[in-house]
């Protein structure tokens, strides 16, 4: 089994319906382009069908990107497919990505139909989209609480009638990551034909679950991996694409790799959150601006000493250019001599030790003490 690890980006598309971040089609480039330096496989660009701007957003997309492969969206629909693969004409590897639900929920409460049409339905629409590309990808909408034996068997056929690639989906971020590895077990264990697409998937965070679902998955043997830059997306969110990438990245006993040039997702990150007038929260893994800043005295002492006592990876690994040593009442005697060096203060312990206990007094009033205050303390102490 390959060790590569396709990364699927969907962020101008599932992330993008997070309501009040629609993008411009113009904006839509900008994103993209920055998604192909960093080295994505795929590019969901949008579902061509909802709106002319979406339609049109994946037309300008697969002019201006020319190294992942542009994917469309569709309902299992004709109609929907044709508009798909029109919006992709221009693309110079185009993939349409067609589905249907799979879970006895969706079968019955929203397409008012039975497993057997299910499966009718997404044969239909599979051969039908490979007639019109060599690329395409069915998702099993709701698989996380699809019923195994009769998601095995969709899978079976939609791959039979031409699927390259097979999503299967925690649409709801319901599952446990033991349970949705086995699902992913099970497929592999009971699709006669799996080894002739790849396994994908796109896990949802309604449960705070959707990074470690997708690395349960991928240890069981999916090899693309359905992700947002920052985790944006509807509801709770998507799997977020830095999180799998550095985790993969971290842990090399797995031998697993992507393309992402990690040095590319902080920039990138920054991006997506300006574009889209999205704020990402302080200690988001990765990005946020405490993933690498260390306040605690405990902790200051220990990644002074050396950084892999608190840090299982360099920022330059992700392109942050450091990290920070934030001083506020809980930090210790070590943090401050070692600020107070970088501006210019030398002390011995004795005066070190007056140093901070005046520290001290301005972090219990301040939650943060910055260079502008310590320098001067450092004054104040010198005048006294």
């Amino acid at each position: 089994m390959s060790q590569r690890v396709y990364i699927f980006d969907t962020t101008l598309r599932d992330g993008e319906q997070v309501p009040g971040c629609q993008l411009t089609t113009e904006e839509k480039v900008v994103v993209a382009k920055q998604l192909e330096l960093l080295g994505v496989d795929v590019i969901e660009a949008g579902f061509p069908l909802s709106s002319p701007g979406d339609f049109q957003s994946v037309v300008e997309i697969s002019k201006a990107v020319r190294e992942p492969t542009i994917c469309a969206l569709s309902r299992a629909v004709r109609g929907d497919i044709d508009v798909a693969a029109d919006a992709l004409k221009f693309a110079r590897r185009g993939r349409i990505h067609t589905g249907i639900g799979s879970s006895d929920i969706h079968i019955q409460h929203k397409f008012n139909t039975t497993r057997e049409k299910i499966i009718e339905r997404a044969i239909d629409a599979t051969k039908y989209a490979r007639n019109l590309v060599d690329d395409v990808e069915f998702y099993c909408e709701d698989a996380g609480r699809a019923d195994l034996v009769f998601l095995a068997q969709l899978v079976e056929a939609v791959i039979k009638a031409g699927a390259t690639v097979v999503n299967i989906p925690d649409t709801t971020g319901y599952c446990l990551p033991e349970e949705y590895g086995e699902k992913i077990r099970y497929i592999f264990e009971n699709v006669t034909n799996v080894h002739k697409a790849t396994i994908s998937i796109h896990c949802h965070n309604d449960l705070g679950l959707a990074t470690a679902n997708s690395l349960s998955g991928i240890r069981e043997g999916a090899r693309q991996v359905e992700v947002t830059m920052n985790g944006i997306g509807e509801r709770a969110g998507n799997t977020s694409l830095e999180e799998v990438v550095m985790a993969l990245q971290v842990h090399k006993e797995l031998g697993l790799t992507t393309g992402i040039d990690s040095t590319k997702i902080y920039p990138t990150s920054q991006l997506v959150s300006k574009m889209m007038r999205m704020p990402i929260q302080a200690n988001k893994a990765i990005v946020g601006r405490n993933a690498f800043a260390h306040s605690s005295g405990i902790h200051q002492d220990g990644f002074l000493k050396h950084s892999l006592n608190y840090e299982i990876m360099n920022p330059h690994d992700v392109g942050v250019d450091k990290s920070d040593i934030l001083l506020t009442a809980r930090s210790g005697r070590h943090a401050l001599k070692h600020r107070m060096e970088l501006l210019g203060f030398n002390y011995e312990q004795d005066a070190l030790n007056e140093v901070y206990d005046r520290f001290l007094a301005v972090a219990d009033v301040k939650k943060e003490v910055n260079d502008k205050d310590l320098v001067e303390l450092a004054q104040a102490y010198a005048a006294a």
